[in-house]
């Protein structure tokens, strides 16, 4: 008997590496969400310099760049060929499909009212893990993720007025995409590097990218103003690159399912960047919506998933 409970028991090494490896990983995975929290309201301010689809291929461009110097810089060999299906859906995901479909939503659309995509995007990284990779998180882990999901959307559609625009075809379309790029991400960093997953990724998609940014520039007028360079530029390294490097490494950490509900935090912090960079203004729900995605947080963090 005494044998055999030893043998059942958890290591104590393994509960420590996994404590050690679990909370950078959420600090990394954190770190993401606030890089992309940004990515709506520096999407505004690019919109003012530059037309969407000039935007969207000229960020890819250089987040390309960037990605393809610090791979020849580090000499990193190409990925096995088994990888690069995944690498195109990150890339199809979240280097072209939901950076462009949401700035062509936000050419309509306010950035509170984008960010109900981001409010459901969680539910929807977890239900695309499910599928893909076979995860099965617990009843209490999806309890506390519909109810966070359920807070964030009404919160933000009380922001903006309870009404549904164009727009909102792109940015549900967005949500999908963004899904499967996130968890094919999160399964190929668990193989590679995450910087190099979506390095890969940037790097797989320059010719696509580098031909539309010549043909959209080409159709599209530029005007150089602050705004529209600084947004170009924080979308380009920070949310292409820079904040994905870091969610992908966190997502590998402590997997997809709690990762993405660190995304619930998301729409506040972009309403948050709104109020601070585009003068929108916001309602006093915000303090009780906080509070309610900070206790599903808590929950789905605690729960075994």
């Amino acid at each position: 008997m005494r044998a055999q409970s030893s043998a059942t028991a958890p290591s104590p090494i393994a509960v420590t590496v996994h404590r050690e490896r679990s909370g950078p990983g959420t600090v990394q995975a954190a770190l993401g969400v606030t890089a992309f929290s940004l990515t709506f309201p520096a999407t505004a301010w690019g919109l003012e310099g530059f037309g969407p689809w000039s935007l969207v291929s000229v960020r890819s461009v250089l987040a390309a760049v960037i990605a393809g110097s610090c791979l020849l810089a580090l000499r990193v060999t190409l990925p096995e060929r088994r990888h690069w299906a995944g690498l195109a859906v990150v890339a199809a995901g979240v280097v072209f499909g939901f950076p462009l479909l949401t700035t062509l939503a936000l050419e309509t659309s306010t950035t509170s009212h984008a960010a109900v995509v981001v409010g459901l995007l969680p539910l929807t990284t977890a239900l695309c893990s499910a599928l893909r990779m076979g995860t099965r998180p617990s009843r209490t882990f999806w309890t506390a993720a519909l109810a966070g999901a359920a807070a964030v959307l009404a919160f933000t559609v009380q922001q903006s007025g309870g009404a549904l625009t164009a727009a909102d075809g792109y940015l549900f379309a967005a949500l999908l995409v963004c899904a499967a790029g996130y968890t094919e991400g999160g399964r190929l960093a668990r193989v590679m590097p995450g910087w190099q997953v979506i390095g890969w990724a940037l790097v797989l998609c320059l010719p696509v990218s580098a031909g539309a940014a010549a043909l959209a520039l080409s159709y599209e007028p530029v005007r150089l103003t602050a705004h529209g360079v600084a947004g170009l530029l924080w979308v380009a390294v920070g949310s292409q690159f820079l904040g994905l490097v870091v969610w992908y490494r966190g997502m590998a950490a402590i997997g997809i399912p709690r990762a993405s509900q660190l995304q619930l935090a998301q729409p506040l912090l972009t309403l948050v960047w709104s109020v601070l960079l585009l003068g929108e203004h916001l309602t006093a729900a915000a303090p009780l919506t906080a509070a309610a995605v900070l206790v599903c947080i808590a929950v789905t963090q605690r729960s075994r998933s």
